[in-house]
């Protein structure tokens, strides 16, 4: 399983992923590791596969106008093959322990105790296979008071604290724009496999790796989690204020917003002088950063309006030349069509006639981008070609009669 087949690239080309997830984390993981080189095989429910691919608009569309898939499935499955099983399907469940047979690693975000029932939880797949690596991905601790509940991203931002620290200081709790819990969920999967097969590689076994959303937006409530517990006290919301730093925000400038982000004392003192403003430079309530904080209910008015009285990019010009870190804020199309960005962040791939556009991954080795050598699969597009690949060209007819596979 960890020999490096003729055809690998990247890092983890000699590794092969059974990723048995849906939606989001486990799905994010999985293309990761896609993205780093590794064989993805993603397996789907037969007729609908994964819910995401229903989670629109907007649709890809091809050609003819015929929607291929959602945007929001385009963005976590890249790099995959998809296979369309059944697995309350006794076949079913034999194939994926065949599979299971060949890969390094396996990725499942199932409610607790629904793949125990088919004999495919990580106990029953590291019996049979020691060597695997089964990453276990829950939306809370099965083992703690919430662990019934369905692990959404919204669900876990606002029982994990994120939506109360979100939004305007005099609005209500929001939900960050991207499914944060979600995405660092699928990151950390990725560490824990990676450790784990790195002890692998010292003791011949594999290991079980289990995470919780739940569990991970707690963890990175980082400092504002560490905030609470020094103080004893809720952070409360600042919209895009820092609760240490200041000034540290978005501001209006007279055609839209920009942020100014100021590090250090030194920083402070070149904005003052940026801005006309060198009485702040010695006000003793400002001469500091602790000082900042405590004063920021005249420092942030009073460097608002200034600030709104010329453009953003006059600013922008003004503060960078002196080394005060700020920039506009974008909106998504804006922030993807920037100068030098588009080229190095947005990938199309081909599916047939149809252009697929996707967002690479950040990761560069000796300056080599790592990118997904396949695009998102249709559903169970490589459905006959794996059946066939584990039990043979004669079983695809059988197996697919039985039903425990879907249409390729």
């Amino acid at each position: 399983m960890t020999e490096a087949r003729p055809d690998a690239t990247g890092p983890l080309g000699h590794l092969r992923v059974l990723d048995l997830s849906r939606v989001l984390a486990g799905p994010w993981a999985g293309q990761a590791l896609a993205d780093l080189g590794a064989t993805v095989l993603k397996v789907e429910r037969p007729v609908d596969g994964d819910d995401t691919r229903a989670w629109g608009p907007p649709w890809l569309t091809d050609a003819d106008g015929e929607v291929v898939t959602s945007a929001y499935f385009l963005a976590a499955n890249r790099g995959k093959r998809s296979v369309t099983i059944d697995l309350a399907h006794p076949d079913g469940q034999a194939l994926v322990h065949a599979l299971a047979a060949t890969c390094d690693v396996v990725l499942e975000n199932y409610k607790p105790g629904t793949l125990a029932r088919w004999g495919l939880d990580a106990a029953s797949l590291r019996a049979r296979h020691p060597r695997l690596v089964v990453c276990t991905i829950t939306g809370f601790d099965p083992d703690g008071p919430d662990g019934h509940r369905p692990g959404y991203d919204l669900l876990v931002q606002a029982m994990g604290g994120l939506m109360s620290l979100t939004g305007a200081p005099d609005g209500p709790p929001t939900k960050v724009g991207v499914a944060v819990a979600d995405l660092m969920t699928g990151m950390y999967a990725v560490t824990g496999v990676l450790a784990a097969l790195l002890r692998r590689e010292h003791t011949g076994v594999g290991e079980h790796v289990q995470l919780a959303l739940h569990d991970t937006q707690l963890a990175w409530l980082a400092n504002q989690g560490l905030n609470a517990l020094v103080t004893g006290e809720a952070p409360r919301r600042l919209g895009s204020a820092h609760p240490s730093i200041v000034p540290y925000q978005a501001f209006e400038a007279a055609d839209g917003h920009l942020v100014v982000a100021v590090g250090n004392d030194t920083q402070f003192r070149a904005l003052c002088r940026a801005i006309d403003a060198p009485s702040w430079v010695d006000d003793p309530r400002f001469a500091t950063n602790a000082a900042r904080v405590a004063h920021r209910d005249v420092l942030v008015p009073a460097l608002a309006a200034r600030l709104r009285v010329l453009p953003r990019a006059d600013w922008e010009a003004r503060l960078t030349a002196v080394g005060v870190p700020c920039g506009p804020v974008l909106d998504a199309c804006e922030a993807l069509a920037r100068a030098g960005v588009a080229d190095r962040v947005v990938r199309h791939q081909q599916d047939g006639d149809t252009v697929i556009p996707g967002l690479a991954n950040p990761l560069r080795f000796d300056g080599t981008p790592a990118v997904a050598g396949r695009p998102p699969p249709r559903l169970g597009a490589d459905t006959d070609a794996v059946v066939a690949e584990v039990w043979g060209p004669e079983a695809v007819a059988r197996v697919r009669a039985s039903g425990a596979v879907g249409p390729s």
